[in-house]
């Protein structure tokens, strides 16, 4: 059983290992402190999600847990490769579950517990969810997800929106930012698909990716707080407006529109 204490216990753990990783380095300390914010805010978000979908307290810690490690990878993944970018290093979601495994953290929490913990994490960043999982596995895999994807888009429509001045590597994935848009990605996106990052080759078709998001929400208030936030709309404005980019901005927003009616 996952209660307040536990929480407090592999919070104060996660903090001592992540400091094991800072820099002297500036550049490399903004990227470190980059992944420790966004943990901090999916805890949030998840949180929030959770609590309007009226989960008992047991389940509240649990997601919370989930959040708060769900990216314990990428801090290896950064001092090993300086890069985020799973394609060209290892699968940060698989490395945090080694990490996780291999510190034994997690091993006063019941197995069963301990085992969807390590499996949610290792599927969050998938393509797509295994259909043969467990339905509770399944359901604490799309609440992260969607708190993930909700401070992801966050970072990076505030990125988008700075002076070419700051422009990151790291949250770019060293794509080159140039006009051209791939019809490999326009087509995944009108066919309302995931956007393999196998398909990328512009920074343009990593925002057109992340707009596409939006055909993996599961919960309704992920809609309302993209709706509220605008990060459709910030991620089209950063884009070239072309009739392709609009005709993919015109889909994504209809759904969103949609799924938020639906749920009014």
């Amino acid at each position: 059983m996952i209660d307040k204490k536990t929480v407090s216990e592999l919070k104060n753990w996660s903090e001592k290992y992540v400091k094991t990783f800072r820099s002297a380095n500036p550049e490399d300390q903004k990227n470190i402190e980059l992944k420790e914010d966004h943990t901090r805010r999916v805890c949030k978000e998840i949180l929030d999600i959770g609590k309007t979908l009226c989960l008992n307290e047991e389940d509240i810690y649990l997601a919370e847990v989930i959040a708060f490690f769900h990216d314990i990878g990428r801090y290896e993944q950064y001092a090993h490769y300086r890069t985020f970018s799973d394609f060209r290093s290892e699968d940060h979601a698989m490395l945090g579950v080694k990490v996780l495994c291999e510190t034994g953290i997690l091993s006063n929490i019941d197995q069963s517990t301990r085992e969807l913990i390590l499996r949610t994490i290792g599927y969050h960043n998938r393509a797509e969810i295994p259909q043969n999982e467990t339905q509770r596995c399944i359901f604490f895999t799309k609440l992260l997800r969607d708190a993930d994807k909700l401070d992801i888009w966050r970072v990076v429509t505030d990125y988008y929106s700075q002076s070419d001045e700051l422009r990151n590597e790291i949250i770019e994935l060293g794509l080159p930012d140039t006009p051209e848009i791939s019809d490999e990605v326009c087509a995944q996106l009108v066919e309302k698909r995931i956007v393999k990052m196998s398909s990328l080759k512009t920074l343009n078709d990593f925002k057109l990716l992340q707009m596409g998001w939006i055909y993996d929400i599961n919960f309704p208030r992920t809609f309302q707080l993209i709706r509220e936030r605008g990060y459709l709309e910030k991620i089209r404005d950063a884009l070239p407006q072309s009739e392709k980019v609009l005709n993919i901005y015109s889909g994504v927003e209809s759904y969103l529109e949609k799924h938020c009616c639906y749920n009014e």
